[in-house]
């Protein structure tokens, strides 16, 4: 049997070791045109800023793929030919297979905007985007991103630290305010302003003028403002990488259409990680889900598929945590989403680098949040998995802090704070 995977990022590489941990004896690759080596990829704004060196980043010792069995191919795929069973490869070679897991990742989004083809202008998604970046920072000053997300803000901060004035454009009327609630958003327009990027909120890309010899010279916004630049950075959010599979035949929407055992509808294809959109029954929104830990773990359900001992896929409570500059983000479960009977118990400390927030209804506690502060993972998960009521939490919230040896603990201010809010 010969299993290939498409893609070595944390979705190929978790359904690689799973197929072979379930599988020994078939035959197992993995191809990608990015790396030979499985990396992580959050840690490209570490290895920028000289916080890692990418060897570093590698999670594994480079011998393991060959005391695995798993063969590395380094290529650019060209074409699934899915009627022959095989990748034909863009250096003209081509690989066979029996079983075929796509995990081909995202692409940065771009939107048509005129210009955003003009040198100097790039995203921030893999290898190739980090070396366009050292490239494009070597004969600027100045730098415009455009978007409101995670990536926007990581960007940000890598060229703010190679000492560039950054101007960030974001669409929305504060930043990121389609995850973050009001509070917690306002309090990073204000870290962002603090550490020195322009922050433009309600501002809107338009297009890029160029400089008359191929590289862009300033972004310009819907309302005819122009800001100078050498360069952009399109971070408006990431789409599934599905082009090849689209030209395949393959069933695709946003992504590449699977089922809750990340099955596509061509016989012997799984998709799975960044690319995939799950479909779900009724009226509820198909499913696409782009973080590291929902990209490992369906990695690993589609890898028990591939070999027979498939579950439905189950991305259990919801998780997500990020940086904006030097305060840490931490979300579990149901927050923002306006749920029926949802009240908001929220604390910020004068300083406003640290807030906290629980979310709950009558049915108990259903999502928890953080700004500069560290809650224990697996406590928060268990207590959201059991709906333990909001006075239960406020209880033992001491449990759930993690603040490292040395930071203040803000426990008992918090729950001061929580209680008087509820009486």
């Amino acid at each position: 049997m010969q299993v290939v995977i498409l893609g070595n990022g944390v979705t190929g590489i978790s359904a690689a070791l799973e197929i072979r941990r379930l599988q020994p004896s078939w035959k197992l690759t993995v191809v990608s045109g990015e790396s030979t080596y499985h990396w992580s990829r959050p840690a490209l704004m570490y290895v920028f800023m000289g916080h890692m060196r990418y060897q570093e980043t590698k999670p594994f010792p480079d011998s393991l793929w060959a005391d695995k069995r798993i063969d590395l191919v380094r290529g650019w795929v060209a074409e699934i030919d899915k009627g022959a069973r095989r990748l034909l490869l863009a250096d003209g070679g081509s690989i066979a297979y029996d079983k075929l897991l796509i995990a081909s990742g995202s692409t940065s989004n771009r939107f048509g905007w005129p210009g955003q083809d003009l040198r100097g202008v790039q995203g921030l998604y893999g290898l190739q985007d980090l070396k366009a970046l050292y490239e494009n920072m070597a004969d600027t000053r100045q730098a415009v991103v455009v978007g409101g997300g995670l990536i926007g803000i990581e960007l940000a901060e890598m060229l703010h630290s190679r000492n560039l004035d950054v101007t960030l454009l974001v669409r929305e009327r504060s930043y990121w305010n389609n995850v973050l609630n009001e509070e917690e958003s306002r309090t990073i327009n204000r870290v962002i302003r603090d550490r020195g990027v322009t922050l433009e909120l309600e501002t809107t890309l338009a297009s890029i003028e160029g400089d008359g010899r191929g590289r862009c010279a300033a972004a310009v916004t819907d309302d005819g403002r122009r800001f100078a630049c050498g360069l952009i950075g399109l971070t408006a959010g990431v789409s599934p990488n599905v082009d090849l599979v689209r030209v395949a035949g393959i069933a695709v929407g946003r992504g590449v259409l699977v089922d809750r055992r990340l099955r596509t509808g061509t016989a012997d294809v799984w998709a799975a990680g960044d690319c995939a959109e799950i479909l779900t029954e009724g009226d509820a929104r198909n499913l696409i889900q782009q973080v590291w830990y929902t990209g490992k773990l369906q990695g690993e359900a589609a890898a028990a598929d591939i070999c027979g001992v498939g579950y439905d896929y189950d991305p259990g409570i919801w998780f997500n945590s990020a940086k904006f500059f030097d305060v840490e983000y931490q979300t579990y479960g149901k927050v923002h989403m306006k749920l029926a009977g949802e009240r908001n118990l929220y604390w910020e400390h004068p300083s406003g680098r640290h807030a906290a927030r629980i979310v709950y209804t009558a049915d108990g506690v259903v999502g928890l949040q953080t700004l500069g502060l560290r809650w224990r993972h697996v406590v928060a998960e268990r207590w959201l998995r059991e709906r333990r009521s909001v006075t239960d939490v406020l209880g033992n919230l001491a449990e759930l802090a993690f603040d490292p040896e040395f930071h203040r603990r803000h426990a008992a201010e918090i729950v001061s704070s929580f209680r008087e809010q509820l009486s």
